[in-house]
């Protein structure tokens, strides 16, 4: 039911006892049998068993490589139609999308728009816990739609618990939106909700420190996303062997390290590959096209786009036409 401004009149957030019972029955929850006496440890057996909990992590990633990799594909399908990712979350979790969305452009010399990261409470949560504003869900409706996010992107929600309303919202008017949707927790498959495309489920098993997710849940989701951004950049052509290929010397630092690719990759002496960076308009990309085929920065422009960004299938293709 709606009222008169269109809002759903019956849509909240759970409250009370309602939280309570969602809260009691989820595994990042509960309490963790090994460390129920780390406030007796010294500070090293405190550590060592810290250690001990995160070499989890790793394992519990691994038995989700086949949703993640689904996840990677999607990705990949919605960048090369124009579309975008985006990652909505809240707390730690929406810090980590935020993170992961701003790395990339320095990275991989992407459009800041293409992967985008949207935290509950907006850009002050990200310097200060704001846990009140997971429960606002007209604020990720407002956020959705102001993003345009449809039929052509991309929605990761990301939520240790499986239950936080910002998310859950979120990703649901997304969806509704068209939008490819894609849920990562750290509870049991059993228990995710079946309301979105895929699940991610990272089950890490109880915290050191019970419901504590910024701890093991917080670097599992932190590995996924990285996998998740980094699979679908080498996929669209942003790297070449494992080198990225796709940053732009704007940058003393990323100058050099654009150099140092190209003396690599192309066999030149350090002032030729800082000529040849200039020639290419500071593109390591077309730099390597140009220095492997002879052809000119707009002539190579023109080979990497019809060969999908990618490097090899560009100079495959040159190669054939020489012959």
């Amino acid at each position: 039911m709606k009222n008169r401004s269109g809002k759903n009149k019956n849509r909240s957030a759970p409250r009370g006892r309602d939280v309570f019972d969602e809260l009691s029955g989820l595994l990042t929850e509960s309490l963790n049998p090994s460390s129920k006496n780390i406030d007796r440890l010294s500070t090293r057996s405190i550590l060592r068993l810290i250690n001990k909990e995160d070499r989890i992590v790793a394992d519990a990633v691994a038995h989700e490589i086949k949703y993640i990799g689904r996840a990677v594909d999607m990705v990949v399908e919605a960048f090369r139609s124009g579309g975008r990712l985006f990652y909505i979350g809240a707390g730690t979790s929406g810090r980590l999308g935020v993170l992961d969305a701003a790395e990339c452009p320095p990275t991989f010399g992407t459009d800041p728009e293409l992967i985008q990261g949207i935290i509950s409470g907006g850009s002050p949560s990200l310097i200060r816990s704001r846990e009140g504003v997971e429960d606002d869900i007209e604020a990720a409706v407002k956020e959705v739609k102001r993003r345009k996010i449809g039929k052509r992107d991309v929605a990761i929600g990301i939520t240790a618990s499986k239950r936080t309303p910002f998310v859950l919202e979120g990703l649901r008017i997304a969806k509704k939106r068209g939008a490819k949707t894609v849920f990562v927790s750290c509870n049991p498959r059993e228990i995710a909700p079946k309301d979105f495309d895929l699940n991610i489920c990272l089950v890490v098993g109880p915290e050191i420190i019970a419901g504590s997710s910024r701890m093991k849940a917080g670097t599992a989701q932190k590995m996924t996303l990285n996998m998740i951004s980094t699979a679908a950049m080498i996929r669209t052509g942003r790297v070449y062997g494992n080198r990225m290929v796709d940053l732009m010397a704007t940058s003393e630092k990323l100058r050099e390290r654009s150099k140092k690719i190209l003396m690599d990759v192309c066999g030149l002496e350090y002032d030729s590959a800082g000529e040849l960076l200039e020639k290419a308009g500071r593109s390591v990309k077309l730099a390597i096209i140009m220095s492997k085929t002879g052809l000119s920065r707009a002539e190579s422009g023109k080979l990497i786009k019809s060969s999908d960004g990618l490097i090899y299938k560009a100079l495959r293709k040159s190669a054939k036409r020489a012959e």
